[in-house]
């Protein structure tokens, strides 16, 4: 027997949307880490190829801002982290002549993808 006879629809659905899930977030997941390669490049910060790595691409991002490597560390403690963020991220942007409040944007669920795009792409 074929295991997807033994399959209900709406376990097929499930498969379906988990599968486009998982690429749709692969795929942001590069868009973000494209982007800050390029920040890096623009900025000629060492070592742009950690935007591609977990957890070392904050340290990346820490580096274009000019913010110490041990700030890592306070990406882990929850709330505090989106505070760091926008001051890091407010940073980059200033770091690539843009205004600092885009970094603030960062928090906006659609427009963080944007903002990224602006600050890697925009000149």
């Amino acid at each position: 027997m074929d295991l997807f006879e033994y399959m209900m629809p709406w376990d097929l659905f499930a498969l379906f949307f988990s599968g486009l899930w998982s690429l749709l977030s692969l795929a942001l997941y590069a868009y973000v880490a494209f982007c800050l390669y390029t920040i890096a490049k623009k900025t000629n910060t060492e070592n742009p190829w950690l935007a591609w790595i977990p957890i070392a691409n904050i340290i990346l991002a820490c580096q274009i801002a000019g913010k110490p490597w041990w700030w890592v560390f306070l990406f882990f403690i929850p709330i505090a982290n989106i505070v760091f963020a926008i001051l890091v991220m407010w940073k980059i942007a200033e770091a690539r002549n843009k205004p600092g409040w885009l970094g603030i944007l960062l928090i906006v669920p659609i427009a963080n993808f944007v903002i990224f795009g602006i600050l890697a792409f925009a000149d």
